[in-house]
């Protein structure tokens, strides 16, 4: 039996020996993917479609289950967790971005930011101040009781982001999150997500963009057909 090897202090994830086989059958979208990611750090996972990115993504932030290997977050083992368990612990320890925002458009931007809060069980009042605070610092607190719908894309995204920050996660997932953007909306995401880390925000990035990666991640890891492909590149920032 292979022995475990055993997270490092300040590893805010830890994937060991993950393979992810669906059952479609071989080849298997992951395949022994080992990899570490250091609180505060900024971590690119880049790839051709179909390389695997997604799913390493959905393991990691506990929409998936590894078929071997374990993943550790914030210092817990979730591939052994309940669904309940990992639902709590998601909600609290992981805020994830996507591409297309997934707002819910039948409510308010402050009711989009709030939800994941009370989710977690924080208090309405607590939850109010914070999502408040998170409009303000993204520069859309005037459009708290606006409908996403009525909102550019650069400001949905900007919703999502304060949403996926509202329990204040160890952890935040980001897939393609300028990809839906026009080019000058783009680049003000990234530079937000460069100023959330800059304030300590660990952050995995997935993009198929290089000049995305080279610009906001201090390290890309590689994926092609589901392996990664030799080490990690470290970025100058």
């Amino acid at each position: 039996m292979r022995q475990q090897s055993v997270p490092a202090v300040g590893d805010v994830i830890r994937l060991d020996g993950v393979t992810k086989t669906y059952q479609a059958g071989p080849p298997p979208a992951l395949a022994n993917v080992s990899m570490s990611v250091a609180a505060g750090e900024v971590v690119a996972v880049m790839g051709p479609s179909g390389s695997g990115k997604s799913t390493l993504l959905n393991l990691i932030a506990g929409l998936d289950r590894p078929t071997e290997g374990t993943v550790t977050v914030a210092g817990r083992r979730i591939d052994t967790m309940g669904e309940s368990a990992l639902a709590r612990f998601r909600a609290r320890h992981v805020g994830i971005v996507f591409q297309f925002f997934n707002l819910l458009d039948d409510l308010t931007v402050a009711d989009n930011v709030l939800l994941p809060a009370q989710l977690a069980g924080a208090s309405r009042k607590q939850a109010r101040a914070r999502a408040g605070e998170l409009l303000a610092r993204m520069g859309i607190e005037q459009h708290k009781n606006a409908y996403p719908a009525r909102l550019s894309g650069g400001q949905r995204q900007r919703v999502a982001i304060a949403r996926a920050l509202v329990n204040s996660p160890e952890l935040l997932l980001a897939d393609e999150p300028t990809g839906a953007l026009d080019t000058a909306s783009g680049l003000q995401i990234g530079a937000l997500l460069r100023q959330l880390n800059a304030g300590g925000q660990t952050l995995v990035l997935v993009t198929h963009d290089p000049a995305l990666a080279g610009r906001y991640a201090a390290r890309t890891v590689q994926l092609v057909d589901g392996r990664l492909a030799g080490a990690s590149i470290e970025v100058p920032v």
